[in-house]
């Protein structure tokens, strides 16, 4: 279980709180649009054949890889930068 995890779990002030903000993040349209192009991206990968369960989608390889791998990058905006 990560830290972040914990803490919400202690905290029902501060988990109330998430969750209202995320309440109101997920309700924007530039939100909605993204989760729309990714649902898109992941039914046309599906129904060509590929297994995409419990991969997320790079963008900028537009390939499917895993979490680890794609949320684990350094640098500004998760990727390094080229010198």
């Amino acid at each position: 279980m990560g830290r972040s995890t914990e803490f919400y779990r202690k905290n029902a002030k501060a988990r109330a709180k998430k969750a209202a903000y995320d309440t109101t993040l997920n309700a924007k349209a530039d939100q909605k649009a993204k989760r729309a192009e990714l649902g898109r991206i992941r039914y046309a990968a599906k129904k060509a054949g590929k297994k995409v369960s419990g991969l997320d989608y790079d963008h900028k390889t537009r390939k499917f890889i895993s979490p680890k791998v794609n949320r684990g990058r350094t640098g500004e905006g998760g990727r390094k930068r080229k010198k």
